[in-house]
């Protein structure tokens, strides 16, 4: 995990240098403004949101995936037989 520098820097200092504050955000810098010495807001990127077409492309290779590594498992109508003889009686 790659550590990002934190900085915090004054509500009043971050006006005359924002546009430099947001790139250090985009960046991955972590950028606090602070009000009177104290963390007031916290300047992070927008992530984009896969679009439909996109979400269904993830879903469909998710889904293509998962389907090579599923294993059949017991028959559902025959998974009780073993409390059972062959009179069909419980044992």
């Amino acid at each position: 995990m790659v550590h990002h520098p934190e900085m915090e820097v004054s509500v009043t200092d971050a006006k005359a240098q924002l546009t430099e504050l947001v790139r250090r955000a985009e960046a991955g810098d972590e950028v606090i403004l602070t009000r009177h010495g104290h963390p007031a807001v916290r300047l992070t990127p927008v992530k984009n949101r896969p679009d439909h077409a996109a979400r269904r492309k993830l879903l469909e290779e998710f889904r293509t995936a998962a389907s090579s590594k599923i294993l059949p498992g017991p028959d559902a109508a025959r998974s009780q037989d073993f409390l059972y003889g062959d009179d069909g009686l419980p044992e």
